[in-house]
């Protein structure tokens, strides 16, 4: 039976309480995680054409998770008309026209897929209004960077200023485009205000491995192994709720191979996970 994973982040253990530390993984980190860190291998060293690349990485990893996620919480209709909208933002991108009887919607460019989604998004937005007017808007916000990048960045930041899913989605799409534009800083200070927040949308563990890789791009390589060694010392430490190890995350996985490279030796101060036992047949 497959572990439930559950949206609360590790909880801090006092030395004196020897309870197994629980971490749980949220369902971005299980289902977004792993792609991010995938795309950015592809996509280092290309510059700007990352923040192109952000559109579709986002679509195809926030925008099923946000849907999916809160689907339950919207009117019928509102919710249709969102998905829908979705499935437009995450549509192919081919010159390749669909087989014969297909239904699924293609297009010849980014540039076309995002316009189209982006008229559907705001037609949600103006028709339903409310929590799904403003999923709809960061949508609108995150396409919109294909089109007009300074004016997707400033959608982004309005959308980031609140407290909200929405605002904390946000602030890390903001992130990912000034981490892909050279604004290393600001991309910086985004993603420590993201790890400082209790409850956080995105899991901890990837933004914390975002902030590492560009605290090893500034060239702040000490930062940047404190912050892995952490991330992977809590993970590799964490226990379910029945007290067994839990595995590590696709991030937490990529965090302890980037901290092998950048610091063999800290790296070996954390022990190996140890193998769980096999109980026979009937034991």
């Amino acid at each position: 039976m497959a572990r439930k994973k559950r949206r609360l982040e590790p909880v801090a253990v006092a030395a004196a309480d020897q309870k197994p530390k629980e971490r749980y993984q949220d369902s971005f980190q299980h289902n977004v995680g792993h792609r991010i860190e995938e795309a950015g291998k592809k996509l280092e060293g290309q510059g700007r054409n990352i923040l192109y690349a952000l559109g579709a990485l986002v679509i195809l990893g926030i925008a099923i998770w946000i849907f999916y996620a809160w689907n339950s919480r919207s009117g019928g209709a509102a919710q249709a008309a969102l998905g829908k909208a979705i499935e437009t933002s995450g549509a192919p991108v081919t010159e390749t026209a669909p087989m014969a009887g297909s239904t699924q919607k293609v297009y010849k460019t980014e540039k076309e897929r995002a316009e189209a989604a982006i008229a559907q998004f705001q037609d949600v937005e103006s028709k339903y209004g409310g929590s799904v007017g403003e999923k709809a808007k960061y949508f609108a916000a995150v396409n919109r960077l294909v089109l007009d990048r300074p004016a997707g960045i400033q959608e982004l930041e309005a959308l980031a200023g609140s407290r909200s899913p929405v605002g904390k989605l946000s602030k890390f799409a903001l992130a990912q485009a000034k981490a892909g534009d050279g604004k290393t800083d600001e991309a910086i200070a985004l993603y420590r205000e993201l790890s400082e927040q209790s409850d956080p949308v995105i899991s901890k563990e990837t933004i914390d491995f975002e902030l590492a890789k560009l605290y090893e791009k500034q060239g702040n390589k000490q930062e940047a192994v404190n912050l892995l060694f952490d991330l992977v010392k809590t993970a590799s430490e964490a226990k379910d709720l029945d007290g067994k190890p839990v595995p590590l995350s696709p991030t937490a996985e990529n965090a302890k191979d980037k901290l092998k490279e950048l610091d063999p030796q800290k790296a070996s101060e954390i022990p190996e996970p140890a193998e769980p036992s096999v109980m026979p047949f009937g034991g």
